[in-house]
This record gives structure tokens, C-alpha cells and sequence, in this order.
């Protein structure tokens, strides 16, 4: 499991205050962004938490802090794993904000125990289409039932063996290979090599 960024601290190791005012920032907008994905208004993630509208509000504006135990539960209302919100050492520059993605600032899902990690090589959520970077460890499947498509989504086999299951069929790609799927159908990818296979996916529109 990663461990989650903090603000730097001064050489007497007091924390920054621009650097934690950057980190509250970030985290703000990360939950803004996902909620508005999840197509929930500030009221409806208050509720969901227990807490009040105005501190939903101000976290998602940078201006107050967040604990973990609440971190945990705007997690679980956006359902995904608290990993999401977890960070590379440092914040895009302003210059590369809302553009680019550095490797070493990936957001990255672990999902324990079934050998998938997918890291967001998107800088935001809130365009048309989301970039995942998926790794299948040898066995691994996103099953153990088939995902509903809620858009178009497509994917490029970077590295090893993956094995596509559809509604009729089931395809074998390799590295190389790439493959295209309508909206509203079912999925579930494998991974039946004895490598880590590694997938690049576009879905449109975002589904994290």
C-alpha cells in the first residue's frame, strides 16, 4: 500500500504553509472533481459523511483540513478505495496543472488482493475521455463477473497476454495489439501468462 503524500516540512520540521495550502488544494480538487463524476451535488456528499454542507464545501476549496477518518468516508461515498486519493511526492507546477501527468505523481488504485493496479494517466476528471494504465499480475482477473460498459472504451496490450471475455466470446490479444468496445455491453479481461500484463485504456466518458 503507498503511503500518503504530505506537505513538506521546513529544516525545523514545521510544515510549509504553502505546501500544505498547495496539498489541501490538490486533495479539494480531486474530491470536487470525482463527486461531479459521480453526479452528486455538495449536499448529497455532506449527507453521505455526516458532516455539514459548508465543510464539504471548504475542503473541496483547499481551505480546511481533512482528517483520515473523514478522508475514509468521502472514499467510501465516492466509492473507491482511500488509494485514490493517494499521491506522488509532489503536485504538478502550475504551468503543468490540468495538462500533464508525471510518472512519479500518477494517482494509483491498488485493488488488494486480486493482483490489479490501474494508475490515472489523466490529469483531470472532468473531460470526455479518462487514460487508466492497468497492470494484471500473471492469474489476475477483473472478474470474478463481467463489468457493465457505461461508455465507449478502448485499450492498447502494451506488455504480455490478455485475455478478453465478451458476451460471446472471448479474444486473446498480446503486446502489439489493441481493441475497441461499444458502450452498454459486458466485459472482464484476464491475464492468463505467467508476466504482468500491461494495458493502456480510453474510456469516454470517465468512469472514476
Amino acid at each position: 500500500m503507498p503511503t500518503m503524500s504530505k506537505p513538506p516540512h521546513s529544516p525545523a520540521g514545521v510544515p510549509d504553509a504553502a505546501a500544505e495550502g498547495a496539498w489541501n488544494d490538490l486533495l479539494g480538487s480531486q474530491i470536487r472533481d470525482l463527486r461531479k463524476r459521480r453526479g452528486l451535488t455538495l449536499s448529497e456528499l455532506a449527507d453521505r459523511i455526516g458532516r455539514s454542507l459548508g465543510y464539504v464545501s471548504q475542503v473541496e476549496r483547499g481551505s480546511s483540513k481533512l482528517s483520515i477518518s473523514d478522508l475514509e468516508r468521502i472514499a467510501a461515498a465516492l466509492d473507491v478505495q482511500i488509494g485514490w486519493f493517494f499521491q506522488g511526492p509532489s503536485a504538478a507546477p502550475p504551468e503543468e496543472r490540468d495538462i500533464v501527468v508525471r510518472r512519479a505523481n500518477r494517482r494509483r488504485l491498488e485493488f488488494t488482493g486480486s493482483g490489479v493496479g490501474e494508475e490515472l494517466l489523466s490529469p483531470t476528471l472532468t473531460g470526455d475521455i479518462e487514460l487508466i494504465l492497468t497492470t494484471l499480475e500473471p492469474g489476475a482477473s477483473t472478474g470474478p463477473t463481467p463489468r457493465q460498459r457505461r461508455g465507449e472504451e478502448a485499450g492498447l496490450v502494451l506488455s504480455g497476454i490478455l485475455d478478453l471475455e465478451l458476451e460471446d466470446r472471448r479474444l486473446r490479444l498480446e503486446a502489439g495489439d489493441s481493441f475497441s468496445l461499444h458502450k452498454n455491453g459486458h466485459h472482464m479481461v484476464h491475464n492468463p501468462g505467467d508476466e504482468p500484463t500491461v494495458v493502456v485504456w480510453i474510456i469516454s466518458p470517465p468512469v472514476y
